[in-house]
């Protein structure tokens, strides 16, 4: 079996490292380029740190020194690792040999079978800190954009005034100062993860947020200090793009709990917008399939 690769390696031992040599992993993880091509010297300057940090970052993951580490992530790049996408639409044209007419069959029965491993008790507990929240943010980028807009779309039919879509109505960065303390944030991501879910989700808990993430794998970075991890399976399809449904699984299953925890204010406020609604003729009318 061939060893996992540099990064992922650096992903899962990031919790457990002292506080310099974190630092130092978190600044590897955001330039993986930079580590390929540039002189542990540089590197140190621009991470704000010592060159020793960058040896004994390495000697931490089990390598023999930086070179070695280096060495590893400069085959990671020539092998074409930073395409995930297109690595996974090679590997499935290799196994199925073409066969397009078994993909949709292998992607829906993995899909299932992803469905039926998500932990009920975990989403449970996490609406009821969303519950308790005073605001509530919602965080998901690039493709999982879809999935926050979803989230914040259900939670907006009966909290109303209470919840916020990151980006959703101007730059970023002015959402992260509206962060407060108390305030909850899901956020959503899968690998590869993007850089402003990981920022979104550290400026939230540095504002003193209760972090939900909805995540494939515990040491997603986005998840890192999470209050609450939601896991889901992303990557066990055939596809080559990995599958959204389990996290819109879980983030439709945290909303309807969270409205059954809200009790008969909550029904009150969803009635409201059902009303609101109807009276803006925002749906076709129902047919009488017996007319």
């Amino acid at each position: 079996m061939s060893p996992p690769p540099p990064l992922d390696l650096v992903r899962r031992a990031l919790p457990e490292l002292p506080p310099k040599l974190r630092e130092a992993a978190r600044f590897v993880l955001g330039h993986d380029f930079d580590v390929a091509t540039r002189s542990m010297r540089d590197l140190a300057a621009s991470a704000g740190t010592n060159p020793a940090t960058f040896t004994r970052l390495a000697q931490a993951l089990g390598y023999a020194g930086w070179d070695a580490l280096r060495d590893a992530m400069i085959e990671v790049r020539r092998n074409g690792a930073e395409g995930p996408y297109s690595r996974r639409a090679q590997l499935d044209a290799d196994a199925k040999g073409g066969a397009a007419a078994s993909v949709p069959r292998a992607m829906l029965a993995a899909d299932a079978a992803g469905l039926a491993r998500l932990d009920a008790d975990p989403i449970a507990a996490a609406a009821e800190a969303l519950c308790r929240a005073p605001r509530v943010w919602s965080a998901g980028f690039r493709s999982c954009h879809s999935v926050a807009q979803l989230l914040h779309y259900q939670l907006r039919l009966f909290r109303p005034d209470e919840v916020r879509l990151v980006g959703g109505s101007g730059p970023e960065d002015l959402d992260h100062g509206a962060f407060r303390r108390g305030d909850a944030m899901v956020v959503i991501g899968f690998a590869p993860y993007s850089r402003s879910s990981v920022l979104a989700t550290r400026m939230a808990r540095a504002a003193g947020c209760i972090v939900i993430a909805i995540a494939d794998t515990p040491t997603a970075p986005m998840a890192e200090g999470a209050d609450h991890l939601l896991l889901f399976d992303a990557a066990t399809g055939p596809g080559f793009f990995p599958s959204l449904t389990g996290a819109i699984a879980t983030a439709q299953a945290l909303v309807a709990a969270s409205f059954v925890l809200g009790g008969p204010a909550a029904f009150e406020r969803l009635r409201d917008s059902e009303a609101r609604l109807a009276a803006q003729s925002q749906y076709l009318p129902e047919v009488d399939p017996s007319a």
